[in-house]
């Protein structure tokens, strides 16, 4: 069964009366989308109200609130100090690797961002140029952001710490005006300086598309030289600047562009628009995480990844939430409670964070004995995306944390959820494995490589379709063909997920992997995902990865890799003849699963992702680049010897 199900009679429409706020709210939103958004923009301050809701006059490029003016900056702090939430904390910094703790209310956050924004004016910055920041997890990161939001200045954020090459391909594509960084991050036991990364990138750039200035925010643990004629102090400016009114901007104007990482190795930008995202973001704070004006919300990110973007900096905010930005580490920063730390001594409500995450709090602290130290009365539900959640971190989770643990589902092109179990309209039982239901204005379905649509429970691409809701990418920057070509000419009439999954019969959704994580095996489909939730519930494994290796024979094999918990001492072979049994019991014998082996520790970007896709280049002795994103590159020799160790020569049987 699809998610086209609920507009027809189907078994699982039988189940679900009417009178679900869900079920009507998902039916809207497919049905008569103008309606439903529509409805959802009457909580957003509109300098000049939409003409359309929806402009389907240019498929594929579709447009939401097409002749509305309005300012986000302005929604997401000007509008609460006039409406009375100008006392109220708007976001709390909490930074355990600089021992501090500093609040802002909205008055204050915006008064902050109108004389930074006025600094940007003074440098020259008017609507439609672009900045771009290059921070860590910082106040000034995020007031940078909203000021470019508030002169209508197209922001695009890059992950504090990358590489020079891979930030001049940023700067060549958005030709900023502006650069605005800071002279340091701070790491676990390092400082990260930025300045001379940021210098190389400003070389190795295009002469067109190199900035007119750069804005360097000055943090104590290191100064960086100026560039004189080309750099200025942050503090300075904005001693110099006067306060910059909030800016009307097209609905359909950008908002910001974020790079992700592109096949061809060049990144992708991906367009936000200033209206669609404001109404959709708005509306998910309370539809799917059920938090409302005055609780306090944490997602446990980087303003550089998607999730900062939009549940750090704007979601909350446009909501009148109290956010949490937070520098630091789930462990290490100082201990495996800090999470827990954290959500006590502020009142947190609800927590977004990835499952890797977790993972690495379970790992070190598995009885989560840390967490009685701290008061979670306040607590309310944890939810989880960026992986798979695998059962075994979910069961741990909910017995520690005795609160909903939600596992939901989206990317960095759609901005916002896909699937969830979207606590503000229906809390349903949670399956393992499944990320509940799609979100209102996700239609969702499973097809074959033949674009037609699979029957419930059979693994397939998950694709949505067309127009995707407000919040989504509307193209790619200065690439409409690559957007087509990327996302949309695949399975025509959809947007491409490149996740693969089924539907199960009462509607719920499993996101199995990447689409290139369904290996074949003599024949066979399978999915290393759902090999992974089988060694994940070892009991002494922390976290694990499984990926096809190519075979001569087979067309593909599996092959495990393990990570333990801390304090395991068993023999490493007896742990791994038992996992090569728990994949033959409850796969069978088909999976050929006969590879496996124990490693400290796996290969991740800086957000939590493991590199699965490097790890099978490795594998197949196939030419990698090693991912800009990746967190340790000296993980990856561990891999190397690792294959070794089970006959895999150089990566290579």
């Amino acid at each position: 069964m699809r998610l086209q199900c609920f507009s027809r009679p189907t078994q699982a429409k039988r189940r679900v009366t009417m009178s679900d706020p869900y079920v009507e709210a998902w039916e809207r939103s497919i049905k008569d989308p103008n309606g439903f958004w529509g409805d959802a923009a009457e909580a957003i301050h509109w300098y000049k109200r939409w003409d359309k809701v929806l402009d389907d006059s240019n498929p594929p490029f579709y447009r939401w609130f097409v002749g509305g003016e309005l300012n986000t900056c302005y929604n997401a702090l000007d509008r609460h100090v006039e409406g009375g939430r100008a006392d109220q904390a708007a976001m709390i910094y909490d930074s355990p690797v600089t021992d501090t703790i500093k609040t802002y209310t909205y008055r204050q956050l915006r008064d902050e961002v109108a004389l930074f924004a006025g600094a940007l004016a003074d440098r020259g910055v008017v609507k439609g140029d672009r900045v771009l920041i290059y921070m860590p997890m910082i106040p000034e990161a995020v007031i940078a952001m909203l000021a470019c939001a508030r002169i209508g200045a197209i922001h695009s954020v890059v992950f504090g710490g990358f590489a020079s090459n891979e930030l001049a391909t940023r700067i060549n594509d958005a030709k900023p005006k502006v650069i605005v960084s800071a002279s340091c991050g701070i790491e676990v036991k390092r400082v990260i300086p930025y300045k001379p990364l940021l210098d190389g990138a400003i070389r190795m750039s295009n002469t067109d598309a190199q900035p007119q200035s750069c804005i360097i925010y000055q943090r104590p643990m290191e100064t960086a030289p100026l560039t004189p004629g080309r750099d200025v102090d942050w503090k300075e400016v904005v001693a110099a600047a006067k306060p910059a009114d909030c800016v009307p901007v097209a609905a359909t104007d950008p908002l910001y562009i974020l790079y992700t990482s592109g096949t061809t190795g060049l990144p992708k930008g991906v367009v936000r628009d200033n209206g669609g995202h404001a109404v959709a973001l708005n509306w998910s704070m309370k539809a799917i995480y059920n938090v409302d004006a005055g609780d306090v919300y944490w997602a446990a990110s980087d303003v550089g990844w998607v999730v900062g973007h939009s549940y750090i900096v704007y979601a909350p905010l446009l909501r009148g939430c109290t956010t949490i930005l937070f520098e630091g580490k789930p462990v290490g920063t100082p201990d495996a409670g800090v999470f827990w730390r954290v959500i006590g001594q502020h009142k947190v409500r609800t927590m977004f964070t990835a499952p890797t995450a977790l993972r690495a709090i379970k790992r070190e602290d598995p009885r989560a004995e840390l967490m009685q130290k701290y008061d979670l009365s306040n607590f309310y539900a944890l939810f989880l995306a960026g992986e798979r959640l695998d059962p075994d971190t979910l069961k741990w989770a909910q017995k520690a944390l005795k609160v909903p643990v939600i596992d939901h589902w989206w990317q960095t092109e759609t901005g916002w959820a896909i699937c969830a179990n979207c606590l503000g309209l229906h809390a349903y039982p949670v399956k393992e494995g499944s990320a509940t239901k799609p979100a209102p204005g996700w239609n969702l379905q499973v097809v074959d490589p033949n674009n037609q649509p699979l029957p419930a429970g059979q693994i397939g691409a998950l694709v949505v379709k067309l127009p995707l809701p407000p919040g989504a990418l509307v193209t790619l920057y200065n690439n409409d063909q690559g957007l087509i070509k990327s996302y949309l000419e695949e399975f025509p009439g959809y947007y491409k997920t490149a996740d693969a999954g089924f539907i199960d019969e009462d509607g719920y959704v499993f996101v199995m992997g990447r689409t290139d994580d369904i290996i074949n095996v003599a024949g066979h489909r399978l999915s290393t995902g759902a090999m992974e939730e089988v060694l994940s519930d070892h009991p002494d494994v922390a976290e694990c990865a499984v990926l096809g290796v190519e075979d001569d024979l087979k067309g593909q094999v599996p092959v495990g890799f393990v990570v333990l918990k801390a304090g395991v001492t068993r023999p490493h072979e007896e742990i791994v003849n038992e996992l090569i049994q728990m994949v033959r019991d409850r796969i069978g014998p088909v999976a050929s699963f006969k590879k496996a082996t124990v490693v400290k520790r796996l290969p991740k970007t800086r957000s939590g992702k493991i590199l699965r896709g490097t790890i099978q280049k490795i594998a197949d002795n196939k030419d990698y680049k090693i991912p800009a994103t990746i967190d340790d590159p000296a993980i990856l020799d561990e891999i190397k010897a690792a294959l070794v160790t089970i006959g895999y020569a150089q990566g290579r049987r």
